[in-house]
């Protein structure tokens, strides 16, 4: 009688096993990685804004790093990594697998561009807000369309968008901090093109990371 050639029950069993393993570590360093570079770009806007007087921290909660508050890092860090491994696993469930633009060097044109409109939201005189807003939402939608084009990136930088403006609303609204001359509510109307921008850069960058991954 012949040996069958299919590796054998154990085999099976433990090479799902390794996979798996390797998956979450895969997982947890892309994870760090995407939380990280929250962290970094939380500490650098963030320090911008506050130069501006866009946005006030009470003193009590002031920390010495970049004058920033110390949960500002960390949530934006938390939020960097949900993003970033949100973005490929949708893509994989959608069954629309991002082609588009897929190397390093236009993941950091779209960090630069980023960065570039959350310095105008700082520091570029509008005649109003309104013009402002409009600005910043054609420059977000073009960042988008230069960098991403799909879909679920659209979908999930919209809802990225409206969740986190939500959070920022009640953050304002409990006196956490402060938005200088709001004008949508609590906070400035041109917030939801930064989150959107945001959402859209760092889901680029997860699905740059995740490239070599597990699916």
């Amino acid at each position: 009688m012949e040996e069958e050639d299919t590796p054998s029950t154990p085999s099976r069993f433990r090479q799902k096993i390794s996979h798996l393993i390797s998956w979450k570590m895969n997982l947890m360093v892309r994870g760090c990685v995407l939380f990280l570079i929250g962290v970094f770009l939380a500490l650098v806007l963030n320090l911008l804004q506050i130069q501006r007087n866009v946005t006030l921290f009470p003193p009590d909660v002031i920390s010495s790093i970049f004058s920033s508050a110390w949960w500002v890092p960390l949530c934006c860090g938390t939020a960097s990594a949900v993003i970033g491994l949100l973005y490929p696993c949708m893509d994989r469930h959608l069954g629309e697998p991002h082609k588009f633009k897929r190397e390093w060097s236009s993941v950091m044109r779209c960090v630069a561009v980023f960065v570039g409109i959350n310095h105008a939201s700082a520091k570029v005189d509008f005649a109003n807000n309104v013009q402002l807003s409009l600005t910043l939402a054609a420059l977000s939608i073009g960042l988008w369309w230069t960098f991403d084009r799909s879909r679920s990136g659209f979908g999930l930088g919209i809802g990225i968008a409206f969740l986190a403006t939500l959070v920022s609303q009640l953050l304002v609204y409990n006196g956490v901090y402060q938005y200088t001359a709001p004008d949508f509510l609590y906070v400035r109307s041109w917030l939801p093109c930064i989150f959107f921008a945001g959402g859209i850069t760092m889901g680029n960058i997860g699905r740059q990371l995740a490239m070599k991954g597990y699916p």
